[in-house]
């Protein structure tokens, strides 16, 4: 791997932070307050992932996705998620088509055939169609009649959830839940910010975004600055912190539990709410996460802040809790502050 030179003339730390500035700037005239939801899923972007964006409806879910590709002038595509959509709807199927009087089977690729994808309300589709997103998600293509096709990168799903407890919604299936980077959450907007949007929305001319890329050189330029976040340092005792903040998730008496005196124990919240702790997918996501976060320092290397600064996002949804904390309304991102609370005194 190629060490980052911050200092250089062609100084890729400088561009980088330009860019994220740029697209931050053009959101914000669409979007109104949602600051760090915007931060973290440009963040989950240059990190490679995906984004599972949680909220009530009429947050401004679909409306920051469609915003975020117009500002980097990728090819957009949604699926709005019903009981009745299949997963030929999302990933495509074979037609016969009849041509100069022969007849053969060809693939007419479906929505997920797009730079970024918004996949609307998913949890309003039932858990076989949820499942037709695994395969594009995790290896960047679709497998129909025994042929794959290559999906076109950079590939961006962002999922838009309503709350579980609202009618006519499936849970997400663990497996599915794990493909994604992050999982944020848009809060109600205070009263300054719905006085804002009802006046932004309600005016003559809407805001439009002005694109921050080239719409021919914009598919590439996000590619290398992917390729950039993967050449941030990281030096073994913060991948071992990484690796503690993951392993204090799993409960000691879950039958997965790593063998071994942990470096950092889990909590007796972790002991008593979850069953099942994040899979090493969250410590990949807390490490490339952290990568982002260091660019936008100015820096080539990883702190422990940077790791602790994503860790809600990146393993919130990763626990799988159980009855218990249920029945009590215990939220996942308050055993992960207690994690980062107790993981603190590692590097204090």
């Amino acid at each position: 791997m190629t060490a980052i030179r911050p200092h250089s003339s062609h100084d890729p730390i400088q561009e980088f932070q330009e860019t994220f500035a740029q697209l931050r700037r053009e959101i914000a005239k669409v979007i109104v307050g949602h600051d760090e939801i915007v931060e973290q899923t440009l963040i989950a972007l240059f990190a490679g992932g995906h984004v599972l964006l949680e909220g009530v409806p009429g947050t401004g879910k679909t409306l920051l996705v469609r915003t975020l590709a117009n500002a980097l002038n990728l090819s957009f595509s949604r699926v709005q998620f019903t009981v009745d959509v299949l997963p030929a709807d999302v990933t495509g199927t074979r037609m016969l088509i009849e041509e100069h009087g022969r007849r053969e089977m060809v693939f007419t690729p479906g929505p997920v055939f797009t730079n970024v994808l918004l996949a609307d309300e998913i949890n309003r589709a039932t858990p076989k169609t949820q499942s037709a997103l695994l395969e594009a998600m995790a290896e960047y293509q679709v497998t129909s009649g025994g042929s794959t096709f290559a999906l076109d990168l950079p590939f961006f799903v962002l999922a838009t959830l309503n709350p579980i407890e609202m009618e006519g919604t499936y849970p997400l299936p663990e497996a599915q839940l794990d493909r994604f980077l992050f999982k944020v959450f848009l809060p109600y907007p205070s009263n300054d910010e719905l006085q804002s949007i009802l006046g932004i929305t309600t005016q003559a001319d809407l805001p439009t975004v002005d694109p921050v890329l080239t719409r021919n050189v914009a598919p590439q330029r996000v590619e290398e600055l992917k390729r950039l976040v993967r050449e941030v340092l990281v030096a073994p005792h913060l991948e071992q912190y990484a690796a503690a903040l993951v392993r204090a998730t799993v409960p000691s008496d879950s039958r997965f539990a790593p063998r071994g005196k942990p470096i950092l124990a889990p909590s007796e919240a972790i002991e008593r709410y979850v069953s099942f702790g994040s899979s090493p997918r969250g410590g990949q996501a807390l490490l490339l996460g952290a990568k982002v976060r260091a660019l936008l320092a100015g820096r080539p290397n990883i702190t422990h802040e940077d790791i602790d600064s994503v860790a809600v996002a990146a393993l919130n949804h990763r626990l799988v809790l159980n009855f218990a904390a249920q029945a009590e309304g215990i939220d996942p991102r308050a055993l992960i502050e207690g994690v980062l609370h107790d993981g603190r005194r590692l590097h204090s």
